[in-house]
């Protein structure tokens, strides 16, 4: 029996970067052995165990077999006779595709993946690439992660995941690993090389087809030097990693904001009249499909109808304030403000020329905010009022707060 460290570890070691959870695969064993030396057996699909002490994941060396369609239509042979060499060709990259002997530390390398870390290349292992869907949204993910080191996406890859989008087996993929992909890759450094591995291959308009359809929609160069909707979009995302490092929450709102752009009449075009209300049906479509979660979903509404409100802040009238803190369920949900002020800025930064630009309107709606949140029913005088009339009165008071606060 041989142990080897492999995967993410492994790679991420190489790089210089932190390494994550550790991740082992044991040659020539079986799980009769296997738990007889006290691990616990966890896999369903293939067998994996969890080390007695440390907790960490053991899985046998194991081949994998086409046999269906979609990323589960695999057979697993676990048999002790598989080699580490055939473990490692079964993975997706030749960056995961390297192994370090637990007792030597010697590398095990047969598919290039040292020298594919030091070129900074995302390669993918051998032709059995094709056979998982779900391989085109992990390289989507690890440009996001890596494109900041300097990797590029080989050709031949590139290749290979154009196949996969051609061949429908894209739609195999369930709402649920999608959102997983998605959302891991909005908490990444440079979330546009996510979407632009996806777009340049053809897979976004299968994985996130209302996203894709805002490549090559112009906007009006004054207020988007960048022009392209889609090169806006990248831009936003990017911003979002940056002003709010690994939450997805701003991420997705960022990734949704201008979905309505894509729906703009041609000879309307560059301007994008009401494309703020026109996104709100592209985004419930995407929502539904990707089973999105509740407050994702409604921080995306808010971001979508209100930007363009919150960019003006300082043009809307002290009672239209108010009214937008009330559709966005801002005395209920009070962080939601401060979360769609934040998405509002990624917005604004992320065009060609305003990425340093300031802010202001951020600061001005949280505190217009905290002044009409400080207003209470029981602060105000309602003696003799009843019902709608006590109501009537906070809005007055709320109203004459956010006055005071400009």
């Amino acid at each position: 029996m041989k142990i080897y460290l492999v995967g993410g570890a492994v790679r991420d070691a190489l790089l210089g970067l932190k390494p994550g959870d550790r991740d082992w695969v044991v040659v020539g064993s079986t799980q009769a052995e296997m738990e007889a030396r006290g691990f616990k057996a966890v896999g369903k699909d293939f067998p994996v165990f969890l080390h007695p002490d440390s907790g960490e994941e053991y899985a046998l060396a194991r081949t994998e077999r086409k046999s269906g369609r979609g990323y589960r239509g695999f057979v697993v042979d676990a048999d002790p006779s598989v080699s580490l060499e055939e473990d490692l060709q079964r993975r997706d990259f030749t960056i995961n595709a390297i192994a370090r002997d637990e007792e030597s530390g010697a590398l095990v390398d047969p598919w290039g993946g040292v020298r594919d870390i030091e070129q900074r290349v995302l390669r993918h292992v051998g032709p059995a690439f094709v056979e998982d869907p779900l391989r085109v949204l992990r390289a989507a993910r690890f440009m996001a992660r890596f494109a900041p080191l300097g990797f590029t996406l080989a050709p031949e890859t590139a290749e290979l995941m154009r196949q996969i989008a051609a061949s429908g087996e894209l739609d195999a993929l369930v709402p649920e690993r999608i959102w997983q992909e998605l959302r891991r890759a909005l908490t990444l450094p440079k979330p546009s090389a996510f979407l632009r591995c996806l777009h340049d291959t053809n897979a976004l308009a299968s994985i996130l087809p209302e996203v894709d359809a805002l490549y090559g929609v112009p906007q009006r160069a004054e207020f988007h030097p960048e022009v392209d909707t889609g090169v806006h979009q990248e831009m936003v995302s990017d911003m979002a990693a940056q002003l709010a490092p690994g939450n997805d929450l701003i991420g997705f709102a960022a990734l949704t904001h201008d979905l309505g752009k894509a729906l703009t009449p041609q000879d309307e075009l560059p301007r994008h009249i009401m494309h703020e209300q026109l996104g709100l049906k592209p985004l419930a479509r995407l929502c539904e499909r990707l089973k999105i979660p509740v407050d994702h979903r409604l921080l995306a509404e808010a971001v979508c109808r209100e930007h363009l409100n919150v960019h003006r802040i300082d043009e809307l009238r002290d009672a239209t304030v108010l009214e937008l803190i009330q559709r966005c369920d801002g005395f209920r949900r009070p962080e939601r403000i401060a979360q769609m002020a934040l998405a509002c800025e990624c917005d604004k930064r992320g065009r060609l020329g305003f990425e340093d630009s300031d802010y202001p309107q951020r600061a001005t709606l949280q505190r217009l905010h905290a002044a009409a949140l400080a207003i209470n029913a029981r602060d105000i005088a309602t003696e003799g009022l009843q019902g709608p009339a006590i109501g009537e009165a906070l809005k007055r008071a709320r109203i004459d707060a956010i006055n005071a606060a400009r």
